[in-house]
């Protein structure tokens, strides 16, 4: 598999140095990390995207760096929760200037599609703070669908954290219907 994808507008890619400082910048914003217990650390930062750089090298999956017009945006993915591997969730953190351009759903789409279509995933799941209405509506337009009684308390924010409940949306392969989204390998 190659870890390139590529939609109508934006590649989604390997991990390159290049992108260590725009996304230590993300992380580092609070309004983009506002459904996370805290802004990452630029050491964070980096483990992350060293993680997600691994994994792709591994895989030919993962979390993708995503490219709008040669500019990195963020990353869009398939991952396993660290606190529950028999599970693999779609995922994406964007910059804010990538926000309210469609380019979420745009990248979740392509993933589910390789998660479904190439890797033969029977299920992927999606989960967020109570609060995150952006990333739900990223969710329902990407067709998962929630049944509240999935929703769960996130297991490493401590309780009476304002964001430890947590709602869990899901879509089966048999209720995919492609990507829709112009993707390519």
């Amino acid at each position: 598999m190659t870890p390139e994808r590529r939609t109508d507008r934006l590649v989604m890619r390997q991990w390159t140095d290049a992108d260590l400082e725009p996304f230590a910048v993300m992380n580092a914003d609070p309004e983009v990390m506002e459904h996370f217990p805290a802004p990452l650390t630029r050491e964070a930062s980096d483990a992350l995207a060293a993680r997600a750089r691994a994994g792709l090298e591994a895989n030919g999956w993962g979390l993708w760096a995503v490219e709008v017009d040669g500019r990195f945006a963020g990353f869009t993915g398939l991952a396993r929760p660290t606190w529950d591997t028999s599970l693999v969730e779609v995922g994406w953190r964007l910059a804010r200037w990538a926000w309210g351009h469609g380019y979420a759903t745009e990248a979740a789409r392509a993933a589910l599609a390789v998660g479904f279509e190439e890797v033969g995933l029977t299920e992927i799941v999606s989960f967020t703070a109570v609060g995150n209405e952006r990333s739900r509506a990223v969710m329902r337009r990407i067709g998962m669908t929630r049944d509240p009684a999935d929703d769960f308390d996130y297991p490493t924010i401590p309780q009476g954290h304002p964001l430890r409940r947590s709602v869990l949306y899901r879509i089966r392969s048999s209720s995919w219907t492609g990507s829709g989204s112009g993707s390519q390998a």
